[in-house]
């Protein structure tokens, strides 16, 4: 902003847990009521009370993050278990409601359980899909695949089983280009006539089958960063959204119209407009970043032409100056901490008309700089 106040803000832990949980939830119910005790606490100066509300909601908050992992991991087997066309069990997802961070945990580990049991049945089943491939290939097929009657097996009984017993070994979501590696290295087995041939072609899918999980941890990594990268995002966007509705609401309660910004078509951006029925003159452009800065500057819709309307400014930067202390204190009851970082005294400088407070190169000159009172 062009001239005014800026803060620095910091959500309260309770806050920041309650709206990730919220988020999880996908509504409010008993997690908001969970945040809304630490918040009281805090407000009513009870600090073994909020310490003990607080460590509540902390706890809950990684229980329901857990849940989400196992959920996560469910849809992941059964889109697995769709392609493979197998019969395996999975969990129902839960879908956490009224549940304690205790039940919730326990629920946790119970389905890991399952969870690794559906998997190593996957990979059995994926094993016993490609090994029945590779030993029940017809004989003539393979005269017309490699132009000769393939030789003798050896030990085939014994190879099948080492076969299936290697091939379980490859995790059930490898994929399809990888598992189609794996097995035209184990296709190769119905050619074969000694077990030293038998042994090389073994050792070739175990290299492949070590190199397909390889590659599929590594994109099970990949979508684990991108789902947190995609948590941040919402829980910064959840953030922003809450301290710009707290401040629209104190504001609001002061007596101030809130309007959006004008200064971009982005809707929500951040950006409002401050006004009240006795300001005809005046008005206070807003912005808060994020959820981690506000920026504030009161402007005039018209240059001032007389020693009156520089008098009425100064009143008008009073009157906001209060309200902004004022809304301060509200906000740090709903937990949105906010220190002064930089300000102009009223009357320190001229308001700048509307249009100019769309520069935001407030601290910018060194000039304005030495006008300023830092706090």
């Amino acid at each position: 902003m062009s001239s005014g106040v800026e803060a620095d803000i910091v959500l309260d832990a309770a806050v920041v847990l309650t709206l990730g949980m919220n988020r999880v939830l996908g509504r409010g119910g008993d997690a908001a009521g969970r945040g809304a005790q630490a918040l009281a606490a805090l407000a009513a100066g009870r600090a073994e009370a909020r310490e003990a509300a607080l460590a509540e909601v902390r706890t809950h908050e990684r229980a329901l993050r857990e849940v989400v992992e196992r959920n996560a991991r469910i849809a992941a087997l059964a889109e697995t278990r769709a392609k493979l066309g197998a019969d395996v069990a999975l969990p129902p997802p839960l879908r956490p409601g009224e549940e304690s961070a205790q039940e919730l945990t326990a629920w946790c580990a119970a389905t890991d359980r399952l969870l690794d049991e559906a998997e190593r049945r996957l990979s059995e089943h994926l094993a016993a899909q490609v090994t029945a491939q590779v030993f029940t290939a017809p004989a003539e097929g393979l005269r017309a695949d490699t132009g000769r009657t393939p030789p003798p097996r050896r030990g085939g009984d014994d190879t099948q089983r080492t076969l299936e017993r290697i091939m379980a070994r490859l995790l059930p979501d490898a994929a399809e280009d990888e598992r189609r590696a794996v097995a035209e290295a184990a296709r190769l087995l119905a050619a074969v006539g000694t077990a030293e041939e038998a042994e090389s072609v073994l050792h070739e899918v175990r290299l492949r089958i070590r190199e397909a999980n390889r590659r599929t941890e590594d994109a099970r990594e990949l979508a684990r960063r991108r789902a947190a990268e995609r948590e941040a995002a919402e829980q910064a966007e959840a953030e922003r959204r809450y301290v710009l509705d707290s401040i629209t609401a104190a504001f609001e309660d002061m007596g101030y119209e809130v309007q959006p910004g004008f200064e971009t078509l982005t809707a929500g951006d951040g950006s409002v407009v401050l006004t009240k029925g006795a300001w005809p003159d005046h008005s206070v452009r807003m912005r808060v970043d994020g959820a981690a800065r506000v920026e504030a500057a009161m402007v005039r819709e018209r240059p001032a032409e007389s020693e009156d309307d520089r008098r009425v400014d100064v009143e008008r930067e009073r009157e906001w100056c209060a309200a902004f202390e004022a809304a301060r204190a509200r906000l740090a009851d709903g937990g949105i901490r906010s220190e002064v970082s930089w300000r102009v005294d009223p009357g320190v400088r001229e308001l700048p008309v509307g249009g100019a407070s769309r520069q935001t190169g407030g601290r910018s000159g060194q000039r304005e700089r030495r006008r300023e009172r830092p706090t």
